[in-house]
């Protein structure tokens, strides 16, 4: 795996990069490369999981965001507006022309507003329990929300979790939350053109059911799927049924001719 460190605009990003084993023969369809943007407190590692099963078949990018990971705070605000321009600059520094874009939690957010910037960049679009639900856009709920999906979340899951919310500081983290609260997600998806697919674990207190429907009924091409089982970090529980249905749903578009790039 290859780790490059890139400022842009006031802040550091970090790219954790796998290229996908190429063979003499070329394939009839080159499979467009993911970009994995975590959530609000977090990093790439816990994305470790679901980076893995897409470098099997396809090159992927897993990026820490300014102020996450290991990284200190950047300069500036960095509201989804000014982290998605950043974003698609970093892709531009990667030579990803195209990506399936998937985001988790809060990288839902920051996607959407890629995607909206830069529809040129989006094949597709991958919401993993997308936050913050409409009805329930309090910090009262969103708290109690995380603390019941805590509960319930595997060790090794809120291991990575809390240590990755310790690294990124509380300071950064409540700027971030401010933004995260105020940004109409449910508004900005139905600018997107691509297609959108909405994943959500099947206990997941975070990303309710309701919520994920209204999400997917406001994209003008959105698709649902429900892992059973599984809470908000669905990513890290079920790599594999993740990486599966996201695989289906990229295979189903091409086949109808909703991707770009495809008559």
């Amino acid at each position: 795996m290859r780790q490059i460190e890139i400022d842009i605009d006031g802040g550091l990003f970090r790219a954790y990069s796998s290229l996908a084993p190429r063979t003499d023969a070329a394939p009839a369809v080159e499979p467009t490369p993911v970009v994995l943007i975590h959530g609000i407190g977090m990093s790439h590692r816990y994305f470790a999981r679901l980076h893995r099963e897409f470098a099997r078949s396809r090159d992927v990018h897993s990026i820490d965001l300014p102020g996450f990971g290991r990284f200190g705070r950047p300069r500036g605000k960095f509201g989804q507006e000014r982290m998605a321009r950043a974003l698609a600059a970093v892709l531009q520094r990667l030579n990803v022309p195209r990506a399936v874009l998937v985001g988790h939690s809060m990288g839902a957010q920051w996607i959407v507003e890629l995607a909206r910037q830069r529809r040129d960049l989006a094949e597709g679009v991958v919401l993993i329990g997308p936050v913050a639900d409409d009805e329930r856009r309090t910090l009262r709920a969103q708290s109690v929300a995380l603390a019941r999906d805590t509960l319930g979340e595997p060790p090794r899951v809120n291991a990575i979790v809390f240590a990755d919310y310790v690294r990124c500081g509380m300071p950064w983290y409540l700027t971030q939350l401010r933004h995260m609260m105020t940004y109409p997600i449910e508004e900005r998806i139905a600018d997107l053109s691509v297609p959108v697919l909405v994943v959500r674990g099947g206990n997941d207190p975070v990303a309710g059911l309701d919520w994920c429907r209204r999400l997917r009924d406001r994209a003008h091409d959105g698709s649902l799927v429900i892992v059973p089982g599984c809470r908000h970090v669905v990513q890290f529980a079920a790599p594999r049924a993740v990486a599966s249905a996201i695989d289906a749903f990229l295979a189903s578009r091409r086949r109808t001719g909703h991707l770009l790039g495809v008559a």
